[in-house]
């Protein structure tokens, strides 16, 4: 039995000079049959590598792209304003507990020194009888 051969065969630069210009030819053949418009999808495609991603695809893709960042960024600026006009009503809601306390407070303060100054004139008065 034999056994598979390990080495590889590389092509010789003879066949790659070959292929070479087969696709030069095949570039030139283009540029003569396809109209002066489509030399630019034709050089886009070079750029890419041959991919055959054209700008346009591109040009959406980065639209959507743009697009899906601005809603994003557009929800997320919403939740903060909200969570901002929560908090200012939570803040107004405790401001409007302290001082209607501190009303009451106040309320209880004059009804002390009402009964305070009864209270002296009694004893004032309590004084003067003895």
């Amino acid at each position: 039995m034999e056994r598979p051969s390990l080495e590889f065969n590389l092509p010789d630069t003879h066949e790659e000079g070959k292929l070479y210009v087969v696709d030069s030819l095949n570039n030139l053949n283009k540029l003569n049959v396809c109209p002066a418009e489509s030399q630019r999808s034709l050089d886009e495609e070079e750029n890419t590598g041959g991919t055959g991603e054209n700008v346009a695809g591109s040009n959406t893709r980065n639209q959507y792209l743009f697009f899906g960042t601005f809603i994003l960024t557009l929800i997320i600026s919403l939740a903060l304003v909200s969570f901002v006009i929560f908090l200012i009503f939570q803040t107004r809601n405790e401001v409007d507990q302290i001082s209607s306390r501190l009303l009451s407070e106040k309320k209880n303060i004059e009804e002390l020194k009402k009964l305070n100054n009864i209270i002296l004139r009694h004893l004032n008065q309590s004084r003067i009888k003895e």
